[in-house]
């Protein structure tokens, strides 16, 4: 019986589409950093499909993206960035007690088309997709294949959410 297999990048076999996913996000943030709104503008879909969780006053990055505040309002410093599956994309950041976000990000063709902020919450990915053995159902894997990994903030509490894949 095969398991089912999420590919998650590995240093050993990175996949060039996840590779590809990964260096869009982190040019989205570079560009973030340093203020490069044209530079975002081409990394972005205009009709960018975004959820938020989270305080409402903690929509830092809607309001970046939107202009309703400068990109110096909120730092955004990736601890990490790990591809996942075809077009997925998790970013994960912590800025002292208060601020932990991870930011789930779709890339499609080139373009961020999908974004989903989750802020002061932990999150667990899971697969929950069954798979198959030449036409037949062998397993429905539910194992994690992302977790919130908030190193200084272990001592807090906060809500946590499932994202199912």
């Amino acid at each position: 019986m095969e398991a089912c297999n999420i590919n998650v990048e590995s240093p050993d076999s990175p996949n060039p589409e996840m590779k590809k996913n990964k260096e869009i996000v982190e040019a989205l943030y570079k560009a973030l950093g340093d203020g490069e709104t044209e530079t975002v503008a081409g990394l972005v879909a205009s009709d960018l499909d975004w959820w938020f969780h989270g305080p409402p006053e903690r929509q830092h990055m809607r309001r970046v993206l939107t202009g309703e505040s400068g990109y110096d309002e909120f730092a955004f410093e990736p601890r990490s960035v790990t591809p996942i599956g075809e077009d997925c994309v998790i970013v994960e950041g912590w800025e002292g007690a208060q601020a932990y976000w991870v930011h789930v990000w779709n890339v499609k063709e080139g373009v961020i088309t999908r974004f989903r902020e989750y802020f002061n919450t932990w999150l667990t990915v899971k697969d929950l997709r069954p798979c198959w053995e030449v036409g037949h159902e062998v397993t429905n894997d539910t194992s994690t294949i992302w977790q919130s990994q908030p190193q200084d903030l272990h001592h807090r509490s906060f809500p946590g959410l499932m994202l199912a894949i």
